[in-house]
């Protein structure tokens, strides 16, 4: 897991360091830099994938915009600074992306990338011998210098890298009730792109006999729908239809059942995390932006519970991000996996990070929920201007 991130120069962050649990939520006024860390992260994630062209971003989440506008621009005697962004893993492993934008019409990203561990001394030393022996013996890489061919080496080390690897996949999901809804085709990314894309085929696939687990326990976590009883995949249907089955349990009558595009909004988005948390297909880390949409407070607390033991369960990484203070009574902040952060902006502009220790009740009375202390402005993230 990512123990913490760094982030330098990025929209409105100027310099950020946040300490991640495995379930990080994330509140604060609209405006103040909750999507922008995400977006920090999945920019990361881009530039881990080699994949920095505009389309490739907008399909992870990001808000594509001029490349001016992507950069913190607080310091006013340098416009073109790098994005920064570095990320320490369990081990202590620190991999660190700068990305830098020319900021010509239709250029991509570039990125450097580097790694602090033990590892990266000894590859140096081993891909400068290989190189003084290929040297040697007339048959060095072509048109390569030597700390050239010595940084490629590192820079193949590091792209292989696990750690590497789990932030490639990196997405911020953000579903919508119109892609869910008519099971919109799949996307770039597969299974499941970051508005609901492809649910239809990834339900498909967890229904196959061999998948049978998945599929029972996705429908036994959607039990939390009052009315809910089952949903299937019909076997008759045609090529290009994508319906379900599902059953309400209060119906008696002829009509057993409906389809998705007659189902409630609540009912499809809980669909749509269920699947995304139990599939062993999807990212070991990822967000989800406005975790709270269309959800019952309740129904979204007792959501939340949910999800950070299907994190625990699978070995996930999440962040959330929320406006709705129900969201956070799902927390349990004495369980150090669990973190809550109040994002603001301070009288510079700067995006900052506090972290929200669980509530200790005064001497005699009950202890306030974290959604009460939200409200009475207790723990910030509330507007001060009116």
């Amino acid at each position: 897991m990512i123990q913490e991130i760094t982030i330098k120069n990025f929209k409105s962050i100027e310099q950020l360091k946040l300490q991640l649990g495995r379930v990080t939520l994330l509140i604060g006024e609209n405006g103040c830099g909750k999507t922008n860390i995400l977006e920090a992260i999945a920019l990361s994630s881009a530039a881990a994938s080699d994949k920095l062209d505009h389309e490739f971003l907008a399909s992870r989440g990001i808000r594509i915009t001029e490349p001016q506008f992507m950069r913190s621009a607080f310091n006013s005697d340098d416009l073109n600074p790098e994005i920064e962004t570095s990320f320490q893993f369990q081990n202590d492993k620190i991999i660190t992306y700068n990305l830098q934008h020319d900021g010509k019409p239709y250029s991509s990203w570039v990125s450097k990338i580097s790694e602090i561990s033990e590892e990266i001394p000894k590859l140096e030393m081993i891909s400068t011998l290989f190189y003084q022996f290929l040297e040697k013996d007339g048959i060095s890489p072509p048109s390569l210098s030597k700390s050239d061919y010595v940084k490629q080496q590192v820079k193949e080390h590091i792209m292989k890298n696990p750690d590497n690897l789990t932030l490639k996949k990196f997405l911020i999901f953000s579903p919508e009730n119109s892609s869910l809804q008519i099971f919109k085709e799949e996307g770039q990314i597969q299974p499941l792109g970051i508005h609901g894309e492809g649910l239809f085929k990834l339900l498909t696939v967890l229904s196959s006999d061999k998948n049978q687990d998945k599929i029972k326990e996705i429908k036994q976590k959607m039990q939390l729908i009052d009315w809910f009883k089952d949903f299937e995949i019909p076997d008759e249907l045609l090529l290009n239809q994508k319906n379900i089955k599902i059953t309400d349990r209060y119906f008696l009558g002829k009509q057993k059942y409906f389809d998705q595009n007659s189902s409630n909004e609540g009912f499809l988005f809980l669909l749509f995390y269920f699947s995304l948390f139990i599939s062993d297909n999807t990212p070991k880390f990822f967000a989800v932006d406005n975790i709270d949409v269309s959800l019952n407070p309740r129904l979204g607390r007792r959501l939340v519970q949910e999800l950070v033991q299907l994190a625990k369960k699978s070995d996930r990484q999440v962040i959330f991000t929320t406006h709705n203070p129900g969201i956070l009574d799902g927390l349990n902040l004495d369980d150090d996996e669990q973190r809550l952060f109040v994002i603001y902006r301070n009288r510079l502009g700067y995006t900052k990070a506090t972290r929200i220790s669980p509530p200790k009740p005064l001497e005699g009375q009950e202890p306030v929920r974290l959604s009460e202390a939200f409200l009475r402005g207790y723990i910030g993230g509330l507007p001060k201007n009116f």
